[in-house]
């Protein structure tokens, strides 16, 4: 193993400010699985990075990777340096600047099923306790294929790394997907207590870390003029779509064993959907907000088999033109099976049976190759009962209707009628529009910036409790079973389309249509 890089005694003064402020993590060393792989080098280390250079990060703090490449420190730095230059918003690092965040890198080369890597673990986290000030404070980030995660917990807990009985904290994050269905996310879940508590897991989920997401909860709870209309009284219906204008990309063969159910729906969606839906919270705490998401899960009755064909839909893309240049279907793509039936879309409508909801149809929909990118929420609001106006006709107005952009460009419109200018009255739709960007004038952090910081000072609110893992799967798992011994219909949908005609029947045959984006 090397040695730190020259100039290691200090960090660079961006990276020694930390601990002036009150929402800096205490000292520890942050343990990345998958160290060499896609997800560290595109999100994990650059959120770290930035981090540091907004003095998130207190100078105590190291980061130590774990990967099956051997790496020695030195390379797994290198490493880090490209990958932050090619992926930070911050741009390429200052050499000075790299220096002091270099400093805190080390790493470990291993296989996850040999019990040496872990011991020779401990033993680079004892030393750093001792050299670094990191008080046996860990976070255990898990970037790895999932087949691993509850292997690396179990090791873990065996050299003793998930104790934290001396007054530190070892806390362990869990990428999605979290199981593959009901059964599979309860064993992952019984593997994983076995050496860290409830209250020790992360389970992470980016969406719930997008500003607009988090805006929610202020849109609702902070304004007065939103809340007394978010109910059945006023709201017609809700729809929630995550389109996405990709393909599988290099991510094959995973997806094919997941599907825009798992991928999608039972997560990014459903988490959405609780935020949407839920009462307010008496305080905004992690425990607070947590159970009232749950209650709303629990209020959803799940999907059975004898309703799955009236209230899922599912499809797959086929070849077609996305922005005018082919593209291939979804079977063409590289590590698909030829006669794939993973469903690349999928649409819903779910019903939230208590007082505030009972009665509004929520619709959900997702799919990869549609016309454009694009994640949002619509409050679709019921028409007014009467206009007073001579030769109005109520049904020429539009409803109103308050849109939430999660991606890309992050803001709110609010629809509404208004006259327009002349003798007559003529009414016409106009729209408010509020963007972060020009708003604030200023970036919004990286999901991962976020996530990372808030697993860092032990805020678990942004993060999946999981009651609320296993509720989201509870409404699902028929719809995975009968979907299982069904093939999917191939080339059910063209690739720049918005996915198959049974996705309008479903929402067409309650009277309504799907929002225009």
């Amino acid at each position: 193993m090397s040695t730190s890089p020259p100039g290691a005694d200090a960090p660079h003064p961006a990276f020694d400010l930390g601990s002036r402020l009150t929402d800096t993590p205490a000292p520890a060393a942050v343990v990345i699985f998958g160290a060499s792989g896609d997800l560290t080098h595109r999100k994990l280390m650059p959120a770290l990075f930035n981090l540091g250079l907004s003095q998130m990060l207190p100078p105590e703090m190291t980061i130590v990777g774990v990967a099956l490449t051997e790496w020695t420190d030195d390379e797994f730095r290198d490493e880090m340096r490209a990958a932050i230059d090619a992926h930070s918003r911050s741009g390429k690092a200052d050499d000075e600047v790299w220096d002091g965040f270099a400093r805190r890198l080390r790493y470990v080369s291993g296989t996850f099923d040999d019990a040496d890597t872990f011991v020779r673990l401990r033993a680079l986290l004892d030393e750093l306790d001792a050299s670094m000030g990191t008080r046996e404070n860990r976070l255990f980030y898990l970037a790895t294929s999932p087949t691993f995660f509850p292997l690396i917990a179990e090791q873990l807990g065996k050299v003793g790394l998930g104790d934290e009985s001396r007054g530190n904290f070892s806390r362990l994050v869990v990428e999605k997907p979290f199981g593959r269905d009901l059964e599979s996310a309860r064993e992952l879940n019984q593997r994983l207590s076995t050496a860290f508590h409830e209250s020790q897991v992360y389970r992470i989920d980016h969406y719930l870390a997008k500003e607009t997401v988090q805006n929610m909860l202020v849109l609702r709870f902070a304004n007065l003029i939103f809340e007394p209309l978010w109910n059945r009284r006023y709201v017609d219906h809700v729809q929630i779509t995550v389109a996405e204008s990709l393909g599988v990309e290099t991510r094959g063969g995973y997806y094919d064993q997941s599907g825009a159910l798992r991928d999608i729906v039972q997560n990014h969606i459903f988490q959405v959907l609780s935020i949407i839906a839920m009462e307010p919270p008496a305080r905004f705490i992690s425990r607070d907000v947590h159970d009232e998401k749950v209650k709303v899960l629990r209020a959803i009755p799940p999907i059975t088999r004898d309703e799955v064909d009236l209230l899922a839909v599912r499809g797959q893309y086929d070849a077609g033109f996305i922005g005018g240049e082919p593209v291939p279907a979804y079977r063409a793509e590289e590590g698909v099976a030829p006669d794939s039936s993973t469903d690349t879309f999928v649409a819903m409508k779910l019903m939230i049976d208590n007082w505030r909801w009972a009665g509004t149809p929520f619709y959900l929909r997702t799919g990869k190759r549609l016309p454009k990118r694009a994640t949002e929420v619509a409050i679709q609001f019921k028409p007014v009962p009467h206009l007073p106006f001579a030769d109005t006709d109520a049904a020429a107005v539009v409803p109103n209707q308050l849109t939430l952009r999660i991606q890309p460009d992050e803001g709110a419109s609010l629809r509404f009628a208004a006259k327009v200018p002349g003798s007559r009255v003529d009414i016409r739709t106009v729209a408010m529009d509020f963007q972060y960007g020009s708003s604030f004038l200023k970036p919004s952090a990286e999901a991962y910036e976020r996530l990372l910081h808030d697993a860092l000072i032990g805020d678990s609110t942004l993060f999946a409790r999981w009651d609320e893992v296993e509720r989201a799967w509870e409404i699902v798992e028929d719809v995975i079973h009968a979907w299982a011994e069904q093939p999917i219909q191939h080339g059910s949908y063209e690739a720049g389309g918005w996915g198959p005609e049974t996705a309008d029947e479903l929402i067409e045959r309650d009277g309504r249509k799907w929002r225009h984006l």
